[in-house]
This record gives C-alpha cells, sequence and structure tokens, in this order.
C-alpha cells in the first residue's frame, strides 16, 4: 500500500510516521483485501491536532475517517479506530460486491465547482443571477450498483454520493441520506 502523510503547517517527524504506516496497516489488513493507497492529513485546530485519513481499496471504494484530540498520536489512534470499525461494519459487503464484479469501477471524468455563498444577509441584490465560481477541480463518478453506492456513502460519510448505474447506458444517479435518517435514491428514468 503506498501512504502519503502530511502536515498542513505543521512538521510531521519519521517517528508519526512510522507509528501510521504500521497501524494503518494493521487495521487495514484485517478488514480489506487490496487497499491501494492511503492519504493521511494532519493539521492543527486552535489547541487540537485534526487527522483525515482515506483509504482506497481495490474494490474502488473509498474509506475516510477524521477525528481530532489534544495529542496528535491520540488524534492519529482515534482516526485509525473509526477506519477500523468502518471497514469492519462493511467486510462482509466489500467481500460481497468484490466477487460480482469482475474488474475495476469505472470512473467518469468530471469537473466539480465550488461557489461563493451568499453569507451577507444585509447584501443588495444582486446584478446577475450566475454564482461566482471560487474553485474549480477534476472528480470522479464511479460506474456501480445502488448497494455498492450506498455503501460508498456510508464510508465516505458523505451526505450524498452522484454515481453512473452499473448496466445503465446513460444518466446519473443519486444516493443521499434522508433527515429522517433513511436512504434515498433518485434515478431519473
Amino acid at each position: 500500500m503506498r501512504y502519503q502523510i502530511s502536515g498542513k503547517q505543521i512538521d510531521i517527524g519519521e517517528a508519526l510516521q512510522t507509528h501510521v504506516k504500521t497501524e494503518l496497516g494493521n487495521a487495514v489488513a484485517k478488514y480489506a483485501e487490496r487497499p491501494t493507497d492511503a492519504n493521511v492529513v494532519f493539521s492543527k485546530s486552535g489547541h487540537e491536532f485534526v487527522c483525515e485519513a482515506t483509504v482506497h481499496l481495490s474494490t474502488g471504494l473509498t474509506a475516510s475517517a477524521k477525528a481530532h484530540n489534544t495529542d496528535i498520536y491520540g488524534s492519529f489512534d482515534s482516526c485509525c479506530a473509526k477506519m477500523e470499525k468502518q471497514l469492519r461494519r462493511y467486510k462482509r459487503r466489500l467481500k460481497d460486491h468484490h466477487k460480482d464484479r469482475a474488474e475495476p469501477v469505472e470512473l467518469l471524468g468530471a469537473s466539480s465547482y465550488i461557489l461563493a455563498s451568499d453569507s451577507d444577509s444585509n447584501a443588495q441584490e444582486p446584478e446577475t443571477l450566475q454564482p461566482m465560481i471560487i474553485a474549480e477541480m477534476q472528480t470522479n463518478i464511479a460506474t456501480l450498483s445502488v448497494g455498492e453506492a450506498v455503501m460508498q456513502m456510508e464510508l465516505s460519510g458523505a451526505p450524498v454520493l452522484l454515481f453512473h448505474k452499473q448496466g445503465k447506458s446513460e444518466g446519473l444517479n443519486a444516493v443521499y441520506r434522508r433527515e429522517d435518517g433513511n436512504i434515498g435514491w433518485i434515478d431519473p428514468s
């Protein structure tokens, strides 16, 4: 597994990198057969350290976790425990989906934009209805079954997931977490 361990405006020492590789490798190896890479980012928020970890699995799914603690090792250990709990909960489903899938998940390229919000309540009426784009990024839209999409959404902790339905030639689908706790699925026909 490839590791990318970095810090946002903090120095990450060799001892911490070794600890991350050992502990995360052990946790992921228990529940995922072939993880491809892991991205771990440490940052500081006030007096606490924040650890965000993302692990990409060979099935095309991504698991992510985030934790904070006053100690940098404590923040990683909490994050690693969350990652391990997610993977343990979905181990059976990960194996079942991997058996059904003969080839890796197909990814379609797309553009992702961040739009400026109108957070100022005293703002005047805008001159145009076009929102201001403040960032543009590349993203991928995976070709998944509905079950895989729900699992991916839950593993990543995202409120919504856009995907191309497996076996369907056109149109995008979305799964999202409803306010009542259930999962919604949008399937354009």
